[in-house]
């Protein structure tokens, strides 16, 4: 079939099938963005979904099928195809709709990272033809970062995460602001499989347990091979999959890289530093950890300070490591870190403080620090307890700040002290705040 015939074919297919079949996320694509639309974010998270989302919403609010035009070029038949061919989706549609112009088509093109040259098509697209482009991709060609310079500034990106919590209960038909104990026993079932089970779509959808671990194990191997071997033709893959699994019991804790290239060394591991560091950054640009430096008035020692690595989804970490203890409390801050992540913005930084005592979160907008968290399953333990306070109050007079919360995973209460006001609450009412 001729590569035109074959656009033909794939754009009939899909607009078959529209409106699509999907559960509604809280991310929500503009409908006349004046950029390329760009969705970047980790695999498995639902990125396809968020475009089909996008164009349920275009159909409902009138425009016609015909508008359509969707290639996903994760077909078997299109990868490898040349640069000079994609044109050819063009002709494809004007032939199909030529009493349509391509100022009123709504563009989707779904991994057409496999295509080389692909950005130079999607702009001069959106310069000379259309205006509603999206465009998303996998992450073993396309990173947020690459998005952005590949289309030097013409994009919006809006980042793919896991399930957030009030996603989840969307997902599994729960109501996330009912009173009805009905409800909130449903919920607290809900939130103990969002800490320990994680929240990939298809991981949440999926009942069996087993199936669960293997999707997860399958999802972490794809990011191992696709996203860090393939991509940065990384040759010592044992060393690779130890030096991942070592940041991952090291979950709420500083990770020094020089550490580990010692024990591993002394394990009989041949590895340089500088490789510890650069897979650190490759795996963090693929969405497998984020990361947050110490806090620090100096900029120059924020930049030198260790490392806290957390998780993208917690169930993962579980499926990988099969931990023997519970770490219900990491898992717990986990949950906070990614949750602070995706609140994040242009004009948010994260933080953790070590000074005397520790605070895990330091969130600062723009010059001022708004707030510091800390997070601990529950404060039975007067030691635990104290630690936890005694933190937060010391980040908070080193950050001159006035807003103090330790999340928990049910236990609300104020705690007034030495001037201070320590909000606690439950991770559930701390998420939906």
């Amino acid at each position: 079939m001729a590569r035109k015939e074959l656009f033909k074919s794939l754009i009939a297919l899909n607009q078959a099938e529209l409106p699509f079949e999907r559960i509604e996320r809280e991310i929500i694509l503009p409908k006349n963005p004046e950029l390329i639309i760009t969705v970047p974010g980790v695999r498995r998270a639902g990125k396809s979904s968020l475009l089909m989302l996008a164009v349920n919403k275009l159909l409902a609010s009138g425009v016609k099928r015909e508008q359509i035009l969707w290639v996903n070029f994760d077909d078997e038949r299109i990868v490898g195809m040349p640069t000079e061919e994609l044109d050819e989706v063009l002709q494809a549609y004007r032939e199909m709709y030529p009493e349509m112009s391509l100022k009123d088509v709504y563009m989707f093109f779904d991994e057409i990272q496999n295509v080389a040259g692909w950005d130079l098509f999607v702009l001069r697209v959106f310069k000379s033809y259309c205006e509603h482009v999206y465009v998303t991709g996998s992450n073993a060609k396309l990173l947020s970062s690459e998005i952005s310079t590949a289309l030097r500034g013409w994009t919006l990106d809006y980042e793919m995460l896991p399930l957030s919590f009030r996603e989840l209960c969307r997902f599994k038909g729960i109501d996330a602001d009912s009173y009805l104990e009905s409800d909130k026993a449903r919920r607290y079932a809900a939130m103990e499989e969002y800490i320990h089970g994680g929240a990939f779509p298809k991981v949440v959808l999926t009942s069996d347990q087993s199936l669960k671990l293997r999707l997860l194990q399958g999802y972490f191997n794809t990011m191992l091979f696709r996203d860090l071997v393939e991509r940065h033709k990384i040759k010592n893959i044992e060393a690779l999959r130890y030096f991942l699994k070592r940041v991952m019991l090291n979950l709420t804790k500083t990770t020094s890289i020089n550490a580990i290239v010692n024990d591993m060394r002394s394990s009989g591991v041949t590895v340089s530093k500088d490789d510890l560091y650069d897979w650190a950054d490759w795996a963090v640009d693929a969405y497998m950890f984020v990361r947050y430096p110490k806090y620090s008035a100096s900029l120059v020692k924020e930049n030198q300070s260790l490392r806290k690595y957390y998780m993208i989804d917690t169930g993962m970490r579980q499926a990988v490591l099969m931990p023997q203890s519970e770490d219900k409390g990491k898992l717990l801050e986990n949950i906070v870190a990614l949750e602070l992540f995706r609140r994040r913005g242009a004009d948010k930084k994260i933080f953790y403080w070590q000074d005397g005592h520790e605070c895990d979160f330091v969130v600062q907008r723009d010059e001022r620090v708004e707030e510091v968290i800390q997070v601990t399953w529950d404060m039975e333990n007067e030691g635990a307890w104290r630690r936890e306070i005694d933190g937060a109050k010391e980040a908070a007079r080193g950050t001159r700040c006035n807003k103090l919360t330790i999340v928990t995973r049910d236990r609300k209460e104020t705690i007034e002290e030495d001037g201070f006001r320590i909000e606690v609450m439950g991770v559930e009412e701390w998420l939906k705040h």
